[in-house]
């Protein structure tokens, strides 16, 4: 029974390891480029941004995985998304504004006289920006982007709402079929080990970026 239910979960956690990998890969991007969008100087375009992260980050995800799941067959009669892309579709979108309001905090952070003192060397803004602002900010959000990448792998779990079959969902199954709960409790030594894991890698980077003290 042991090695079954191990070889579900590990199944699961396939599942998990892919929506988390996949949810970094296109909300860090996109993070960064809504962060510019709500500190640009064009009203039209800073507010309607800032209204989108508000509500964002202002709903449950939960809730974004049913809207974005049945929303579209619901409001416009289309066919639903298969479930696993409607999850990473809510994830990265509610990631990419959490992620954001980090990256805009990291940018702002970094004193206005190294962009003035940039522009008297002659270098252009996107030379300052790589070159002087980027490095820095990088050491900046580093902490409380661990944090939110951390609680990302701990939020897969809500894609079982939607029906993805996720880790949890598999430990789930035996409670239900097999009447054990250990297979539940045996669950989270696969996010302790993965988030373990995470600890380290963040607490490595944060070492070689000491240089910037």
């Amino acid at each position: 029974m042991f090695w079954t239910v191990t070889l579900s979960l590990l199944q699961g956690m396939g599942i998990t390891v892919k929506l988390f990998c996949l949810t970094l890969l296109f909300a860090l991007p996109l993070g960064l480029l809504i962060s510019f969008g709500s500190m640009s100087r064009l009203a039209a375009l800073r507010y309607p941004i800032k209204a989108i992260i508000w509500a964002i980050r202002g709903t449950p995800l939960m809730l974004q995985l049913i809207v974005v799941y049945y929303g579209p067959g619901l409001l416009f009669g289309w066919d639903l998304l298969p479930r696993f892309m409607a999850a990473l579709v809510a994830f990265v979108i509610n990631y990419a504004c959490y992620f954001s309001e980090i990256y805009r905090g990291g940018i702002e952070s970094i004193p206005v006289g190294q962009q003035e003192a940039g522009k008297v060397l002659g270098m252009t803004k996107p030379q300052i920006f790589f070159k002087v602002t980027l490095l820095q900010v990088i050491k900046r959000i580093v902490p409380p982007m661990g944090n939110e990448i951390i609680t990302l792998v701990k939020d897969t779990s809500l894609a079982r709402i939607i029906g993805v079959y996720e880790i949890i969902w598999s430990g789930q199954a035996y409670t239900k079929s097999a009447g054990i709960i250990w297979p539940l409790f045996y669950t989270g030594v696969f996010y302790l080990i993965f988030n373990g894991a995470l600890t380290i890698l963040f607490g490595r980077i944060e070492r070689k970026l000491s240089y910037f003290r």
